[in-house]
């Protein structure tokens, strides 16, 4: 325990005590004094007089002290220890006072003179220990107290109960609360709210059970922590048992538990009920507000979160945060950005949380010069230290197309940890770079770093993205057999990619039939996608169907099934695909890309017409296609699965999205620079054969992502070796 050093008080005379005071006008005057300067006057007065015999004086001095430094002066300065009479009240007020340590130097004080403690001095002294943590004063205070032969005292026990709590010490409350013989609804309420403390939600919805079967009703204030308990854990059926609790026993929802029950609904991703009960209430709090801007962004749902966030008058930075990171995961990225800097102009400072919430909206849109303004952002504020920073600033950058700087950032970084190794790995994965991502891979074991199962499903798809069956065959075993890591449906869907891609089907097959769980969506639909690359309909079909039989209203195995029929000539097939997702209202995503031109960001359709220069990109356009023409290149109308003639066909793959953003690209960009490009779907043939053309005839290095990777293409050439 730390020493409290304090001044001796100083002494001067009240200007209201004019005749020799009683102890009663000392009392009263001690009373009426407003400010501390007047309570040093009446102490000098009792001093004088030599009123300290008084103990109602004594301890009027001590309780009503303007100042908490002063009366801790005084008491230091007593020349008689405290008899329990005075030290008691003066332990329970310091435990209730915005400084609760400074009851352990009252109590190191009694110690040291000898005074006895009696039972009624530990519930404050504990108190004090629950308020600020104290587990050593805490632990000291429970040995005493069982030398002393108090620990059957009921106030005691519930005082270390909530001390061991508040100290994360939670099996220590448990057994101090299992040994109680009288438990009252007190001691209950603070050792659930310790298993909601210490993040053991299951355990504390147990033991509210253990109460019910006690007997015991609960109260309003345990209610609400239930509640809390179950929005935590996602344990919608307890929350919803106990919601009918309440109305089965005719309680009274106030606003308190009206908040909980609707916190805990939007923290089970139940949106219906709680916006339910948000709509009753009638005035909306800022916890309440959150958890429901909360809710909605968590599903996606970000025009509902965006209503209620604009409704509310009061915001904080949680509330901020939860609505950035419902637009950095949804498909509106930059509305998060946007967001962001709205943040900046109310001067509110964010967090880490924000700050990751924004990098990932950097990543997923893919813009290299957000992603470096963020970049400057986070070194200048101070987050540049954080690890989890740094691993999604590896990760954003390696989505934006600089696979360099990310790895700049990896090298600088003072400290990694099995996930910074893994972002780097994935980085190189998702750009096509294998040999990297093996020797990346290798390395982190070689420096100790155990790969765990994200690490794994990295260096698969590298290999997957490469062709390197055997490389994948031997980290596959060696996942299970060195590193003891249970295959889940990724690492399977992993393996069917590898083999699917390298048109081993029947092997890719074996993989799918002989895994030791049903195969989901993914597992079908990577041999679906092998399918669809090889021309292997037959199988393809079989595929999509299982997709279909899992996932009903799967668009991707729709469209596959259409496109199989459509290059069989099957149209009458086709047709009725198409009535049937135009009846479950199934469209297949429409295909879009986006290109950063001076930190403006330029978004294009197929056949787009809808930007301010269309006619520049569609000349620009034109002209590309004459002079790709001069050396060989064909519109390749394999690409358009719908029944048109053959010059309709070519033309419509002329004008797909990508090919449009480059054009734009082209007239936009300087000369020697980067055409980078983020596209929504996989790169079509002919757009792949397009780029690597336009590469090669405008001497441009282009970088594009689609939806399972990038390519860099260059003199002609693509990193992906045309296999992708």
């Amino acid at each position: 325990m730390s020493t409290l050093r304090l001044p001796h008080p100083t002494v001067s005379l009240h200007p209201l005590i004019l005749a020799p005071p009683t102890t009663a006008t000392l009392y009263d005057a001690l009373s009426s004094c407003t400010c501390l300067s007047h309570f040093k006057r009446v102490h000098a007065q009792i001093l004088r007089c030599n009123h300290f015999n008084s103990r109602s004086l004594l301890l009027k001095l001590l309780l009503s002290s303007p100042s908490l430094h002063y009366a801790l002066s005084v008491f230091s300065h007593l020349p008689q220890p405290l008899l329990p009479t005075v030290s008691t009240p003066f332990l329970r007020h310091l435990s209730r006072s915005p400084n609760p340590e400074f009851t352990f130097f009252v109590y190191q004080r009694l110690r040291k003179d000898g005074v006895g403690i009696d039972r009624f001095s530990f519930p404050p002294l504990l108190k004090a220990a629950t308020r600020v943590s104290a587990l050593a004063e805490g632990r000291e205070l429970h040995g005493l107290v069982f030398k002393l032969g108090f620990d059957s005292d009921p106030f005691i026990q519930t005082g270390l109960v909530g001390m061991y709590s508040a100290c994360l010490r939670i099996s220590e409350a448990r057994l101090v609360f299992d040994k109680m013989s009288h438990q009252d609804i007190v001691v209950w309420n603070i050792m659930i709210d310790g298993y909601c403390q210490s993040m053991l939600f299951n355990d504390a919805l147990e033991l509210f059970d253990e109460m019910k079967r006690a007997n015991f009703e609960p109260d309003e204030m345990i209610l609400c922590t239930v509640l809390s308990a179950c929005g935590r854990a996602g344990n919608l059926s307890f929350g919803k048992a106990i919601h009918a609790y309440i109305n089965e026993n005719n309680l009274q929802i106030d606003s308190h538990l009206r908040s909980a029950l609707v916190t805990m609904y939007a923290s089970c991703n139940c949106m219906g009920m709680a916006q339910e009960l948000f709509d009753q209430m009638g005035t909306k709090n800022l916890v309440v507000s959150t958890a429901m801007v909360s809710g909605y962004s968590r599903l996606g749902r970000v025009e509902d979160a965006r209503l209620i966030f604009d409704q509310m008058i009061e915001k904080d930075l949680v509330c901020w945060s939860a609505m950035i990171s419902g637009y950095a995961e949804s498909d509106n990225p930059q509305e998060a950005l946007r967001l962001f800097k709205e943040l900046q102009i109310l001067q509110i400072k964010p967090d880490h949380v924000t700050m990751l919430s924004i990098i990932s909206a950097c990543a997923h849109l893919g813009l290299l010069d957000q992603a470096k303004w963020i970049h400057v952002y986070v070194n200048r504020n101070g987050f540049g230290g954080a690890l989890p920073i740094n691993n999604a600033l590896i990760d954003m950058y390696s989505k934006c197309g600089t696979l360099e700087t990310a790895r700049g950032v990896f090298n600088k970084m003072t400290r990694r940890n099995v996930i910074s190794w893994t972002t780097m790995i994935n980085a190189f994965a998702l750009h096509g770079d294998a040999n990297n991502a093996l020797e990346f891979f290798y390395k982190m074991k070689e420096e100790n770093i155990e790969p765990n199962e994200i690490t794994f499903i990295g260096v698969l798809y590298a290999c997957s993205h490469a062709g390197l069956v055997e490389e994948g065959r031997k980290i596959f075993a060696s996942m299970i057999n060195e590193h003891r890591i249970t295959p889940k449906h990724e690492h399977y869907g992993c393996m069917v990619d590898l083999f699917g891609r390298a048109n081993h089907l029947r092997e890719a097959l074996e993989v799918v039939e002989t895994m030791p769980m049903a195969p989901n969506v993914i597992i079908w639909g990577s041999l679906m996608a092998a399918c669809r690359i090889h021309g292997e309909t037959e199988l393809g079909e079989f595929a999509a169907k299982r997709v279909l039989e899992l996932e009903p209203d799967h668009d991707g195995a729709l469209v596959l099934l259409s496109n199989f029929h459509a290059k069989e000539r099957r149209w009458e097939d086709v047709g009725e695909l198409r009535k049937v997702m135009k009846e479950r209202g199934i469209f297949k995503e429409k295909g879009c890309s986006r290109i950063e031109m001076d930190n403006e960001v330029h978004e294009f359709l197929m056949a787009d017409r809808n930007h301010e220069q269309v006619d520049k990109i569609y000349e620009k356009l034109d002209e590309v296609v004459s002079r790709l023409k001069l050396i060989g290149y064909a519109p390749n109308a394999g690409s358009v699965l719908v029944d048109l003639e053959e010059e309709e066909k070519r033309e419509v793959v002329l004008w797909h999205s990508e090919k449009l953003a480059l054009c734009y690209g082209l007239i936009r960009a300087e000369r020697d620079s980067c055409i980078r490009m983020v596209k929504n779907l996989r790169v079509c043939e002919d757009c792949h054969t397009f780029i690597k053309m336009v590469s090669k005839v405008y001497g441009r290095e282009i970088i594009v992502r689609d939806r399972r990777r990038f390519h860099h293409y260059k003199d002609g050439v693509c990193s992906c070796k045309d296999y992708w």
